[in-house]
């Protein structure tokens, strides 16, 4: 395809009316549902709601960016200047007829369209979450006002410029998600692509959880918050050394466990593998990746999966220690067995596609927990973590 008509907006109109479509489901489910109760209930339920839609929708990606479907319509956001691949089945034809097993075949395209149709519907959500927080702090104003006049004071509730920023992010991820297409899976942008997914579902998790609770907040010593930062801070170097060896390529680089290659350090090309503005399956020089640098980038997320598997195992061990937090210590060790379970699988049997998603799950779990113990927690200096729990999140809201 031409590179002049790689972005082609003619079907974006039709492409926003799906994602409306799809999005009214969700949106109606939540009014019947709630439909007795006030508006801030039915603002938490359609948050929580679209907090999970965009879970699995970072699951769907990973599937699509797996299957390299990720060009199974190599336009945006249509494909082939259609709404959908029913629109562009000769174009698909014949670039299928051309290269059978190449980046656009029928199937792909479904893949990678259902994708954008549920990114479209995400952006719905997130705009009618946006909406509907605001309206609610409006509300939420004038009865603080009444209350203060009758000498109450009422509590108050999470900023509706969380809402905002979240918009404004998936408009971001919107941009990310067009580059990976006109930029032919760009290695920078597709990590990108991920690592924003997983912003936005920490963005999400902050107004479903967020909420100030009158006794909620478990009082921690001022060394357990730091040691949550400097896990959370290894969490996100780890999540974007997976990022970089998935949109590499460089899973089957090594194919044995615990050893790669048949030796402990094997040869490496760190300068090639970690420039990071370059084409996919280039090199810095622009000729073609070495093998070594695939290697290079493996090893570096296995090294810092060592890092991070032994942080959380402290982290959980502390965790333990604190009757309320017991079920975060439980959280953070099964997410941690679990993504050593599927980062060996993902090794040792090369690539299975179920492994490789549910690795992305594990580290989409990883940041809600986090995420979700940062609200749970807040450092007083000087004060014991308490024995006697107030009560701790939900197993789902946890999770």
């Amino acid at each position: 395809m031409d590179s002049s008509t790689l972005v082609n907006l003619e079907p974006l109109t039709r492409m926003a009316l799906m994602g409306l479509v799809i999005a009214l489901g969700p949106l109606a489910w939540v009014w019947v549902r709630t439909r007795t109760e006030g508006g801030a209930h039915r603002l938490h339920v359609l948050t929580l709601l679209t907090l999970f839609l965009t879970f699995d929708l970072v699951l769907f990606g990973a599937f699509t960016r797996l299957t390299d479907s990720g060009l199974g319509c190599p336009d945006w956001p249509g494909c082939y200047g259609s709404a959908s691949p029913l629109g562009a089945r000769e174009e698909i034809h014949a670039a299928q007829s051309a290269q059978p097993t190449g980046p656009v075949t029928h199937d792909k395209a479904w893949v990678e369209m259902v994708h954008r149709y549920l990114a479209t519907a995400v952006g719905v959500l997130i705009t009618a979450l946006a909406l509907l927080n605001w309206q609610q702090w409006r509300r939420e104003r004038h009865a603080r006002a009444a209350a203060r006049a009758a000498g109450d004071e009422a509590a108050p509730r999470a900023s509706p410029w969380w809402a905002s920023v979240t918009l404004l992010w998936v408009c971001v991820q919107g941009a990310f998600g067009a580059f990976t297409v006109t930029l032919k899976l760009y290695p920078a942008i597709v990590s990108a692509h991920l690592l924003g997914g997983l912003a936005l579902l920490a963005l999400l998790a902050v107004q479903a959880w967020g909420v100030p609770r009158a006794s909620g907040t478990v009082s921690v010593s001022p060394a357990l918050r730091r040691g949550m930062l400097v896990v959370s801070l290894l969490a996100v170097v780890q999540i974007a050394l997976g990022a970089w060896v998935s949109t590499n390529y460089a899973v089957l680089a090594c194919s044995d466990f615990p050893t790669c290659q048949g030796r402990w350090w094997p040869v490496m090309d760190f300068e090639h593998g970690f420039s990071i503005l370059r084409p996919l399956g280039a090199g810095k020089d622009g000729g073609w990746l070495p093998f070594a640098a695939l290697t290079a980038i493996h090893m570096a997320h296995r090294l810092g999966a060592v890092a991070l598997l032994a942080a959380l195992a402290l982290l959980a061990w502390h965790l333990a220690q604190v009757a309320a937090l017991r079920r975060f210590a439980a959280g953070f060790a099964t997410v941690a067995l679990w993504q050593l379970a599927s980062g060996i699988s993902n090794v040792v049997l090369g690539w299975p596609l179920l492994a490789a998603v549910g690795h992305t799950g594990g580290a989409a779990a990883l940041v809600l927990l986090l995420t979700a113990l940062a609200l749970r927690t807040a450092s007083r200096a000087g004060v014991p973590a308490p024995s006697r729990a107030a009560a701790p999140l939900t197993a789902s809201s946890a999770s």
